[in-house]
């Protein structure tokens, strides 16, 4: 029998912790500011020597780029804030009310809030004696995948009674995930007024040394569009797009190439962005208005940008079933 005077233990749980990569809590410069000085500060985002690189962000980056990306978020700045953080609420949700009272499911962000420390820390509280951290990116890459990881196992590297963890791998050419994104195109080409020419498959952009260095994120993005494509049974071209500073990035660029599709005869374009999990700044800004303008400067006539799975049933069917592989031994048998 426990002492009258024993702490309160909840009852033993498993957890699942979705991450992605943040955004600022508002669409204001110093709401911005914050966001950025912890995103670009990381050595994983960043791999310049910090005494080179901090300089050059306090004094240059920090001082100019947060009104302009301020002015970014607010063209997509939603009734529930940032159009990340909205959705990946709801694919917590949703997963929570897939798996029941079986697995606690939770959500927090790279940067910004809710952080990664926040939550597992409240997971750990709720009695969560086993979590499987989930980074939705499909494609693997250090500064993606490895810093959610990273800032989660700082956080238990503080903790006197860890839980036991385990991490979601890429999923980049999962069957369930493709058959899911071939779904969602084919739907989203269906609703559309005009049959687009050929559909641009547009991934985050990367530095070139990555690649050259070890990481695998360009090789996961080519196989993912190419079984796509299969999928699909037609051709997709392959860009990178958010290109940042002076240094080489993955080509081609996905902004050079809209613009010079209609020099080409494609005058009718649809893209696709299978690198993410979300609708968020990269798509709905960049893509889905700055492309669209891109391209239809250049001379195109019609322009269409595929969502990503967001909460669709069938996203958070592919993300159920992936979930559950990886709590294989945690859960009891269905």
């Amino acid at each position: 029998m426990k002492p009258a005077d024993h702490p309160t233990i909840p009852r033993p749980r498993i957890g699942v912790l979705l991450t992605n990569l943040g955004t600022p809590d508002a669409p204001d410069a110093p709401a911005v500011r914050r966001y950025l000085g912890e995103f670009l500060s990381d050595r994983r985002v960043v791999e310049l020597p910090p005494i080179l690189w901090q300089p050059i962000l306090r004094g240059i980056v920090l001082t100019t780029r947060p009104k302009k990306s301020a002015h970014a978020y607010r063209q997509v700045w939603g009734k529930d804030g940032s159009p990340l953080a909205a959705i990946t609420r709801a694919q917590a949700a949703a997963l929570a009310a897939r798996f029941g009272d079986a697995v606690l499911v939770d959500h927090a962000m790279r940067y910004g809030r809710p952080s990664i420390a926040e939550r597992l820390a409240a997971m750990k509280d709720a009695g969560c004696e086993r979590i499987l951290l989930a980074p939705l990116y499909p494609q693997y890459c250090g500064a993606t995948t490895a810093t959610a990881n990273d800032r989660a196992f700082a956080t238990l590297a503080d903790m006197r009674w860890q839980p036991a963890i385990r991490t979601l791998p890429p999923y980049y050419d999962d069957a369930g995930y493709i058959a899911a994104l071939k779904d969602s195109v084919e739907a989203s080409l269906a609703a559309l007024p005009f049959q687009p020419q050929v559909i641009v498959a547009s991934f985050h952009g990367m530095p070139q040394r990555t690649l050259e260095q070890g990481d695998p994120y360009h090789c996961h993005c080519q196989k993912t569009a190419r079984l796509l494509s299969e999928a699909l049974g037609r051709e997709l071209i392959v860009a990178f797009q958010s290109r940042f500073g002076r240094a080489k990035w993955l080509e081609p660029a996905t902004d050079v190439t809209l613009a010079a599709l209609p020099r080409a005869g494609i005058e009718r374009v649809a893209v696709v962005s299978p690198g993410f999990s979300a609708d968020c700044l990269e798509t709905l800004e960049e893509i889905s208005i700055r492309g669209r303008e891109t391209f239809l400067a250049a001379g195109g006539s019609d322009f269409a940008y595929l969502p990503c799975l967001n909460d669709s049933p069938g996203g958070i069917a592919m993300l159920h079933d992936l979930l559950r592989r990886e709590l294989a031994g945690w859960l009891p048998p269905s």
